[in-house]
């Protein structure tokens, strides 16, 4: 190899490498729930034969995407045995100076959104958090945690509480700028 040919393909690895230094990446925690660890019982929702207290986990995020004018949470079973899996909690329009939310959020009756942010129906039927509550008998179900960075301020389609997650996923598949998931199992 020739000197100029070995110094050009050490600078383009340099640049690659200073642009993924450069970049911000979306991250996701929860100091109620660890990855791949199992949701503790206070999450659990309290109905269906579940026995828990059905309170929304703290979460807490950084690295939004520059570009990010929202945010919006679920948490998705696609254990579920629907088909389609089970939505546990839809929320959107988080303005995007927000980067978390306090334990037992998910509770409307709490009134601990910010403004603006919008808990839409889940498939309990209801807005607002409903924890896991799996059949008995299942293998643990995976709770999937995502929080989305989105481009724009208010999700075009969904406008209130009566919006489903189908409709809160398609305005997101197409706003979304990135997003993190941290997943949780629970069976019983």
């Amino acid at each position: 190899m020739t000197r100029f040919a070995f110094s050009f393909a050490a600078a383009c690895v340099l640049l690659l490498h200073a642009g993924e230094a450069g970049a911000q990446s979306l991250t996701l925690s929860s100091p109620d729930i660890s990855e791949g660890a199992t949701i503790a019982g206070e999450h659990i929702f309290k109905g269906f034969g579940c026995t828990g207290n059905n309170t929304s986990p703290a979460l807490s995020w950084s690295g939004a995407p520059a570009g990010t004018k929202s945010f919006a949470v679920a948490i998705h079973d696609p254990d579920a045995p629907t088909g389609s899996g089970w939505w546990h909690w839809v929320v959107f329009n988080l303005p995007p100076s927000v980067t978390a939310l306090p334990k037992g959020a998910g509770d409307p009756k709490k009134k601990l959104m910010p403004k603006g942010a919008i808990q839409s129906r889940t498939d309990f039927g209801s807005d607002g958090y409903g924890g896991p509550c799996p059949p008995p008998g299942d293998k643990p179900h995976r709770y999937q945690i995502t929080v989305f960075a989105v481009d724009v301020d208010k999700l075009p389609n969904a406008k209130d509480h009566s919006a489903s997650a189908a409709l809160v996923g398609f305005d997101l598949h197409f706003h979304t700028l990135g997003k993190a998931t941290l997943t949780g199992l629970y069976g019983r």
